[in-house]
């Protein structure tokens, strides 16, 4: 989540290095592609490198860029995943439906039953969006885990969409929680207590 591309493609290439290192049966985003929109095509051509189906939602700064959605749906399809606009898609197999959310919608596609169901949304708050259904994992990101996080205190600032949700694993009533620290930077290359990470998840 929230790789926030901003031109370092040999960074990117390390991340997607990283994640083909994990041999994930399929890859989740969960937004924040880029600020701007000059950086789409560079970040998708190194996204298409991911050896796996890869699945993902929008983030705010996707929309901000004005970037258009038509590459990425292209690219995410290439790999034999899916951009989800409001949509749900299923994994490679069939036992895992991934259900994916955009910031503009309140979209409710119900958990079918018979299958393990996944919810991707940018902002860890949307898991309020779609109660009363239960999911059996809800993947968010945005928060950046506040980047920087002060011992005994916490993330020193939260951005709107989070709550309490800043970082890590919570159980809501719509299902079990994980909100990830993020790839990427937004507003300044610092972080401290809050390491970028690449989240594996075994279900």
């Amino acid at each position: 989540t929230d790789i926030h591309h901003k031109g370092d493609r040999e960074w990117l290439a390390s991340v997607v290095a990283r994640i083909n290192s994990l041999k994930p049966d399929f890859v989740c985003f969960t937004g924040d592609l880029i600020e701007e929109k000059q950086h789409v095509a560079e970040a998708l051509a190194e996204l298409q490198k991911i050896d796996t189906p890869l699945f993902g939602v929008p983030g705010n700064h996707d929309y901000w860029s004005k970037a258009d959605f038509a590459p990425f749906k292209k690219t995410f399809a290439a790999t034999g995943g899916a951009w989800l606009m409001d949509e749900v898609m299923s994994a490679p197999g069939g036992r895992v439906l991934i259900h994916g959310l955009t910031c503009e919608h309140a979209f409710v596609s119900p958990p079918k039953p018979g299958v393990k169901n996944i919810l991707l949304a940018h902002y860890p708050l949307w898991w309020k969006k779609v109660e009363p259904h239960r999911y059996d994992l809800i993947l968010a990101g945005h928060s950046h885990g506040g980047q920087v996080r002060i011992p005994f205190y916490g993330p020193i600032s939260i951005p709107y969409g989070c709550g309490e949700f800043d970082l890590g694993h919570f159980e809501t009533p719509a299902g079990p929680l994980y909100v990830g620290s993020g790839i990427g930077w937004f507003f300044m290359n610092v972080r401290f207590r809050c390491r970028p990470e690449i989240t594996l998840v075994e279900i």
